[in-house]
């Protein structure tokens, strides 16, 4: 066969082929249109938190199991940390020496000193007068009467020592006391950071941890959370947060409870992204819910955006360009497009619903 035969040949195949194919048409049609964002997520447990021990040390004892329900204040778990006891135990002792009722001695003994100065000093100016009087009576000597001065000056001077003596003495009894006070009250938060309590009313979900076991302030022990009320949190990707609202509702589908929707609203919008992910995280609650939740259950969301009623859509791939429709007789027809989703678009000009379109 010559070049020109095949060259035919392949020509009339290509028609053939052509002429066979199937095409595929669609008239728009009028109904209801959503506009969603979709989000991935998990159930959390209101005020859900994992608990974490304030202190390091070994695990005591365990008061409460899985399931339990606690009230805030309630001790979970005790810890055993010799060094914390031993220094409540120190700071004990040494707020007791520093009580100011255990100094009060040291004070009247100073008192009763600056008393006695006092007597003497009163007791010295007397003598002065009387050795100044009998010198002018031309009875004495000079040097009795400066002994006399001297000896009350010295006196004064002593009175004026024990006053600012006392002055220090009590500063000094309160500063050690309140300084005492003080390393007592550290040393005792320490101690009873050792008993690690509920910081809510809620429920047990989980327990990390046995007898014996040693724990650092960053191990987590325990997940408590609220037992009657649950949350959503959504991962929303950095590229369509800011479309989503306070208030706007979410359809939430759960593995759980398959075949089902429930209904539920954005209440709460991080304002940082997660760097990791590049998701922000976002919150919402139920407005009708399964009748039972646990935490940590996953779910995925659409979060409703915009919803338009007796729209004119065309299905999304009958669609190129962004804004081109091809009609039955071959036309490319520009038109104005309003919402769009994977499977549908809104036309809002340019056609209408009796505009045959094929698939371009």
């Amino acid at each position: 066969m010559s070049y020109s035969a095949s060259r035919t040949f392949f020509v009339v195949l290509l028609a053939s082929l052509s002429c066979n194919r199937t095409v595929e048409t669609v008239l728009p049609v009028r109904q209801n249109i959503t506009l969603s964002v979709y989000a991935s997520g998990k159930v959390l447990s209101k005020n859900q938190y994992e608990v974490k021990p304030n202190a390091n040390g070994t695990i005591q004892e365990v008061y409460v199991k899985e399931g339990d329900r606690v009230e805030a204040g309630s001790v979970l778990f005790s810890l055993r940390n010799e060094t914390a006891e031993l220094n409540r135990e120190i700071a004990s002792l040494s707020k007791a020496f520093a009580d100011r009722q255990n100094n009060v001695e040291k004070i009247r003994d100073l008192d009763a000193r600056i008393d006695l100065a006092r007597i003497r000093l009163n007791h010295d100016s007397l003598m002065v007068e009387r050795q100044t009087r009998l010198k002018k009576q031309g009875i004495g000597t000079e040097l009795e009467l400066e002994q006399r001065e001297l000896a009350f000056q010295q006196t004064k001077t002593e009175l004026s020592g024990l006053l600012l003596q006392r002055e220090m003495l009590v500063r000094e009894l309160a500063h050690n006391e309140t300084t005492a006070e003080k390393n007592f009250e550290i040393a005792d938060a320490a101690a009873s950071d050792l008993r690690v309590k509920s910081d809510i009313n809620g429920k047990v979900y989980a327990l990390f941890i046995e007898t014996g076991e040693l724990v650092t302030s960053q191990t987590p022990v325990a997940v408590l959370g609220d037992e009657d009320e649950f949350m959503l949190e959504l991962l929303v990707d950095e590229y369509d947060i800011s479309q989503i609202q306070e208030g706007q509702p979410v359809k939430v589908s759960l593995d759980s409870y398959r075949e089902q929707v429930f209904d539920a609203r954005v209440s709460k919008i991080h304002p940082m992204m997660d760097s990791g992910n590049k998701s922000f995280v976002v919150e919402a609650t139920f407005i009708n819910r399964p009748p039972t939740l646990y935490p940590n259950l996953s779910l995925e969301a659409n979060i409703i955006i915009e919803v338009k009623e007796n729209a004119l859509l065309v299905p999304s791939a009958f669609v190129f360009k962004e804004n081109h429709v091809i009609t039955s007789e071959g036309d490319t027809l520009t038109v104005q497009t309003g919402i769009k989703n994977y499977n549908h678009t809104e036309i809002i000009q340019g056609i209408d619903d009796t505009t045959e379109l094929i698939k371009p």
